[in-house]
């Protein structure tokens, strides 16, 4: 399962996660950073390098955070 960005990324964008993604499946999208369904390995190195906590394993994203694992695939189409 790809991994997701949640809401707390919204507004900060922080760049940690784009700089240690080895496939580069993170692209900006607008109000928040996404990652790409379709091109995420799954291997995590995103996680701990995410300074708000917002990237989670898609199984994993919690209850009220669902959402956006329908945002981060309908940005890019899939």
């Amino acid at each position: 399962m790809p991994h997701v960005i949640t809401s707390p990324c919204i507004g900060v964008k922080d760049q940690a996660c784009t700089e240690v993604c080895p496939v580069e499946c993170i692209y900006d999208g607008g109000d928040q950073f996404l990652i790409h369904p379709d091109e995420c390995i799954d291997c995590g190195a995103c996680v701990p390098a995410c300074p708000v906590n917002a990237i989670f394993p898609e199984e994993d994203v919690p209850a009220d955070e669902t959402p956006f694992i329908a945002k981060n695939a309908a940005f890019f189409g899939v």
